[in-house]
């Protein structure tokens, strides 16, 4: 399943991108908002990549990791997308990017193809998507997106050994419809 925006390739992830998305998730300012934590090594990151390689083989499927390549080919992150309850019509999305692309438009532009894909695709209702309220850039993006705040939830998210806040963000077919 690939998808493509105009400075964005997506594609799934293959067991020859471990090294790659592990070097992503080793650094610091990567995870700082992100609930995982720093892999202790690259069989631990090995491990996680086998469960998404494995997701992408179910049907009907229910979860999406595409590994992100800019125009030049580069690879500069990751999006996921978690479908919830059949009847529900909804999914989580999440992502993460090298901070040498932070603050360039990439994940505003990932998120709105993703939510493309979400409701023209997979027909779904709502997207949601969570992030520590201390996550700025993040908070930016979704709301570039269209996304809604609808929560803050105290102390929800394990993070660096503490109870971090965050925020829900929703958007709705009909709002993502009525702006595009």
């Amino acid at each position: 399943m690939h998808l493509e925006s105009k400075r964005i390739l997506f594609r799934e992830i293959l067991e020859d991108d471990i090294p790659q998305i592990h070097q992503l998730n080793i650094l610091p300012e990567v995870d700082k908002y992100n609930t995982l934590g720093i892999p202790k090594n690259i069989k631990e990151t090995q491990d996680l990549i086998i469960t998404w390689i494995t997701a992408q083989e179910q049907n009907p499927r229910e979860k999406y990791v595409w590994l992100m390549l800019n125009e030049e080919g580069y690879f500069i992150g990751l999006l996921g997308l978690n479908k919830g309850k059949k009847n529900y019509f909804n999914a989580e999305i999440w992502y993460k990017l090298f901070p040498e692309f932070w603050n360039k438009g990439f994940a505003t532009e990932a998120v709105k193809c993703v939510l493309n894909f979400c409701f023209f695709e997979l027909k779904l209702h709502r997207i949601t998507a969570g992030c520590a309220t201390e996550n700025i850039g993040s908070i930016k993006v979704l709301e570039k997106s269209g996304f809604k705040k609808e929560a803050h939830h105290r102390k929800i998210l394990p993070i660096r050994g503490q109870w971090i806040d965050n925020y829900e963000f929703a958007i709705l077919e009909e709002d993502y419809f009525k702006s595009n």
